[in-house]
């Protein structure tokens, strides 16, 4: 489970976009930021709550907020994933789960009895000053744009 909380900064991080771009927070400087950490691209739960934040993308933008995906997935997987939902923000290929882990979000998962490491599904809203306004633990896959944006 995350050990950051609201107040706290933002870890800063860099990684590569699906265009194979470096990508890091210091680019999100004066912007609201909504950071979100999911398993795996093209997954039941994973395409649910990406679509929802597609869907919403308008009134994020209204909001003045940007949205960046992360996953383990490599610069290729995350490519067919955003082609394949029309997903309108960037996807950061987090493969060896560096960022997952500054955020407090790589961890023990369980799975039909299996226990295996992996990405806690989280998502950090991050201010324009690179403090966590909020953190979601709890995410609702479906309907993740209402929950990123009720006050």
């Amino acid at each position: 489970m995350s050990h950051l909380k609201e107040g706290d900064l933002a870890p800063v991080f860099s990684a590569l976009n699906e265009k194979s771009e470096t990508v890091s927070l210091a680019d999100y400087k004066g912007k609201k930021l909504v950071l979100y950490f999911y398993p795996k691209d093209d997954t039941p739960g994973c395409t649910a709550e990406s679509c929802s934040l597609r869907d919403g993308y308008p009134r994020f933008q209204a909001k003045g907020y940007e949205i960046l995906g992360v996953s383990p997935d490599s610069v290729k997987k995350h490519v067919k994933f955003q082609d394949k939902y029309n997903l309108p923000f960037h996807l950061l290929a987090d493969e060896d789960h560096a960022v997952a882990e500054a955020y407090g979000v790589w961890g023990e998962k369980k799975f039909m009895g299996r226990a295996y490491m992996g990405i806690l599904r989280t998502t950090f809203i991050i201010d324009e000053t690179g403090k966590i306004e909020r953190v979601i633990s709890k995410v609702n896959t479906d309907n993740h744009t209402e929950q990123v944006l009720e006050d």
